[in-house]
């Protein structure tokens, strides 16, 4: 059987994503939505979250680009001179490894970033993290330890098949030098009682999900749970864009009719990870 996820990353980063979010669900084929609880817009998704009961939404962790749920102070090892977290993940990375003061800050940050969400009253679908931070192990930690206190039940482990890539654009190219990392994030947190989807796509074509790959992807969907993830907006140029993402065009894919045809036709289960869970 096949069953797909179909969710957006950077849900409350700004009314532009937020727009794009509520659109691609109610006259598209989005699912699911992972909320930046310290987004600018974090407001504005919860209030158009609770109008659309059927969206699962998740906890979009944020470790790096963003800014942080706890005062800046209180995180001195994981945040730069202007209060926001690093953007260097390298050198995040490390020092989260090497510090314990800084894996004590991590803790306290995780646990608030969850008890933001909680505060919300909406249910916890799914936990992913920006920038899939969450496959540093000691982040990893983290995430289990304080999300099961708070009902976690899904995450996503980004492991992308090149193989279907390939087989949509034949000139597909790169290696997912994360996918070890990946693979021992589905191992953990399938013993923890996660669950974890087969196989995610969005990785290769981030910022890059046009219509033709979307449908692509759903035409060669393989058996097993997948997660498609995307980054929609109303605006190219939103405040805190990614240069270089084509956002309008991820989102045109969300509403393409076509896919949800094709979804229909090949008679997919499309639902949110607590549909599935």
């Amino acid at each position: 059987m096949k069953r797909l996820i179909v969710t957006s990353d950077d849900f409350g980063a700004a009314v532009a994503v937020n727009e794009a979010v509520e659109q691609a669900h109610r006259t598209g084929i989005l699912t699911a939505a992972s909320l930046m609880v310290s987004g600018d817009a974090a407001a504005d998704a919860v209030a158009r979250a609770i109008t659309m009961p059927k969206l699962g939404v998740g906890l979009h962790v944020v470790l790096v680009e963003g800014r942080p749920t706890l005062p800046p102070e209180q995180l001195s090892e994981l945040v730069d001179t202007t209060g926001h977290f690093r953007t260097d993940m390298v050198r995040a990375g490390i020092t989260i490894f090497a510090s314990p003061t800084a894996r004590r800050q991590l803790l306290a940050e995780v646990e608030a970033q969850f008890a933001a969400f909680a505060a919300t009253g909406l249910p916890l679908d799914h936990v992913n993290a920006h920038k899939h931070f969450h496959l540093h192990p000691t982040i990893a930690s983290a995430i289990l330890r304080v999300g099961k206190r708070y009902g976690m039940k899904s995450v996503r482990a980004p492991i992308e098949p090149r193989d279907v890539l390939r087989r949509i654009e034949p000139d597909t190219r790169g290696i997912d030098v994360a996918r070890l990392w990946a693979l021992l994030v589905r191992r953990r947190m399938r013993a923890a009682g996660m669950t974890v989807p087969d196989q995610v796509f969005g990785l290769a074509w981030s910022g890059a999900m046009d219509a033709g790959r979307m449908r692509g992807l759903i035409d060669r969907l393989p058996k097993g749970l997948t997660e498609i993830y995307t980054h929609p907006a109303t605006d190219d140029h939103y405040p805190a864009h990614a240069p270089g993402y084509a956002y309008r065009d991820e989102l045109a894919a969300l509403i393409d009719p076509l896919a949800r045809e094709a979804i229909s036709r090949d008679r997919i289960a499309l639902g949110s990870f607590t549909d599935f869970a």
